[in-house]
C-alpha cells in the first residue's frame, strides 16, 4: 500500500472514536498490552511525561515540548486528534512522522492488527511509541486520548503525570459526574510517580490528593495565584496552562531529570507554535474583520472562550458553530454568548451534529441563527456581512476548526 491507501485502511477498516463514536471505545487495556508485547515494549526505551485532563492538556503538552526543545533535547510529542494531517499526532521536535514510516509500520504489522481487531487509537499509540524508540528521543510528551485509566497510552510509567482540568465531557464513557470523571483521569497516576494537578476547584484537588496517597505518588498542586509568563498561544485561559507547565518543569528539575534554565522556559513559551506546529487554540486567521479559530467543544472550553472574547474590542460578534452529535446541547447552549449572530453547519464528519438539530435548538432558545450547507459556506457568509471592526469566532468542535485552517 502507498501512503494514501494506508490512511484509507486506517480510517475506514477499523473503528475510530473521532469518526464514529462509541463503537471505537475500548473498556480495557488488553489489546494495547498485546500490541506492546508484539512490538517488544518500545516505550521502555525512552522517558515520558503523561498528560490527561478535559481541557488544556493539548496546549500544556505543546508548551512542555517547546521548552524542552529550546533546552536542546530531542522531544517526541504524541497528541490527538489531528486537524489536517494524520501525522500531526506523532512529531519529533515539531516535525511530523514521515509518510514512509507510517506505511512501513502498518504494512509490517497489518496481519497482527487484523487478527487482534485493534482500534485506530491502539494502532496509533503503538506507531508513536515505535517511532520514538527508533529515533531515540530523549523524552516523549504523551497526551491521553479519552479519559485516562483505560486510555491506550496508560501503559507507560512516566517521570511525572499531569492532570490539567476536569469538566463534563464524554460522559457516556467516563461517568456522569465530575467526581467520576476525575477518578478516570486520576487513573494515569502510577506508584511513586509524582503528579501535577492543574485543576482549581478545592474538592477536586482533594480527590486527586487522596488518589495520590493511595498510589504513594507525591501530589503537586498548581498555585493559580502565581505569576504566569507570556506565550504565543492566545487566549487568557492559557495562563493556567502555562502555570501547569511551569509546575511540571519544577518537579522534573527538582528530581534532577533535565537542565532547563529561564531562557529555555521563556523562549519555549514564546515559540510554541513555531517549535511544535500547534494550531487552533484561539488562533487568528485574519484581521478586518478579525477571524479567530478556537477548538472549544464543552462547557469548560466555552467558558474560557467567553473570557477570551471579553478581552477583545469589536462592534458585533459573529459565531460560526458546528458540533459533534454526542454533545449535550441543553448544557452547552447555556455557555454560548447570547449577543451574537450564529452561522451553523454540520462538520464534514460522520459524527457531526445535523445542522437542523443545532439550528432548531438555538432558535428555540432565542438565538439569532442561520443554517448553512457547510462550515466554509457559513464562514464565507459571516465574512461577507461582517464589518471590518467585527469579530468572527469559529468554534464548537475540532472538526469545525480543521475545515477552516
Amino acid at each position: 500500500m502507498n501512503y494514501q491507501q494506508t490512511l484509507d485502511w486506517l480510517f475506514t477498516q477499523l473503528p475510530m472514536y473521532q469518526r464514529v463514536g462509541a463503537v471505537a471505545y475500548k473498556a480495557n487495556l488488553d489489546n494495547t498490552l498485546k500490541l506492546d508485547a508484539h512490538l517488544k515494549h518500545p516505550h521502555h526505551h525512552f522517558k515520558t511525561i503523561h498528560i490527561a485532563g478535559t481541557n488544556g492538556k493539548g496546549s500544556t503538552c505543546h508548551m512542555l515540548a517547546s521548552i524542552l526543545q529550546e533546552a536542546g533535547f530531542k522531544v517526541g510529542l504524541y497528541t490527538s486528534p489531528h486537524l489536517k494531517d494524520f501525522r500531526e499526532r506523532i512529531k519529533i521536535n515539531g516535525v511530523m512522522v514521515p509518510q514512509e514510516f507510517v506505511v512501513n509500520f502498518v504494512s509490517e504489522n497489518k496481519s497482527f492488527f487484523e487478527k487482534e481487531a485493534l482500534s485506530f487509537f491502539e494502532m496509533t499509540v503503538g506507531m508513536a511509541f515505535s517511532y520514538f524508540k527508533q529515533e531515540q528521543v530523549d523524552i516523549a510528551i504523551i497526551e491521553t486520548g479519552l479519559g485516562g485509566r483505560l486510555d491506550s497510552t496508560n501503559i507507560i510509567t512516566p517521570l511525572v503525570s499531569v492532570i490539567t482540568t476536569i469538566d463534563k465531557d464524554h460522559m457516556a464513557f467516563l461517568g456522569n459526574t465530575l467526581g467520576k470523571i476525575a477518578m478516570e483521569k486520576a487513573g494515569i497516576m502510577k506508584e511513586n510517580v509524582p503528579v501535577v494537578i492543574g485543576e482549581r476547584r478545592g474538592w477536586l484537588r482533594t480527590r486527586f490528593c487522596e488518589s495520590g496517597t493511595l498510589k504513594q505518588a507525591a501530589v503537586h498542586l498548581v498555585d493559580h495565584r502565581s505569576k504566569s509568563l507570556p506565550t504565543d498561544l492566545r487566549g487568557i485561559y492559557q495562563k493556567d496552562n502555562v502555570r501547569t507547565a511551569l509546575k511540571t518543569l519544577e518537579v522534573l528539575k527538582a528530581a534532577g531529570h533535565f537542565d532547563i534554565d529561564e531562557a529555555h522556559i521563556k523562549n519555549g513559551l514564546l515559540y510554541v507554535i513555531k517549535n511544535t506546529g500547534l494550531r487552533g487554540r484561539y488562533e487568528t486567521l485574519q484581521l478586518k474583520p478579525k477571524v479567530v479559530a478556537e477548538t472549544a467543544h464543552n462547557p469548560a472550553g466555552l467558558k474560557l472562550l467567553n473570557a477570551a472574547i471579553a478581552t477583545e474590542q469589536f462592534d458585533k460578534l459573529h459565531i460560526v458553530l458546528g458540533m459533534a452529535a454526542d454533545k449535550d446541547l441543553d448544557t452547552i447552549i447555556q455557555f454560548l454568548p447570547k449577543q451574537a449572530t450564529y452561522y451553523v453547519a454540520k462538520p464534514n464528519v460522520q459524527r457531526g451534529m445535523q445542522v437542523s438539530i443545532l439550528s432548531d435548538k438555538l432558535k428555540k432558545n432565542g438565538f439569532d441563527c442561520t443554517a448553512f450547507e457547510s462550515v466554509m459556506e457559513a464562514l464565507n457568509y459571516s465574512k461577507s456581512v461582517a464589518s471590518k471592526d467585527d469579530l468572527i469566532i469559529v468554534t464548537g468542535s475540532i472538526f469545525v476548526v480543521a475545515e477552516v485552517i
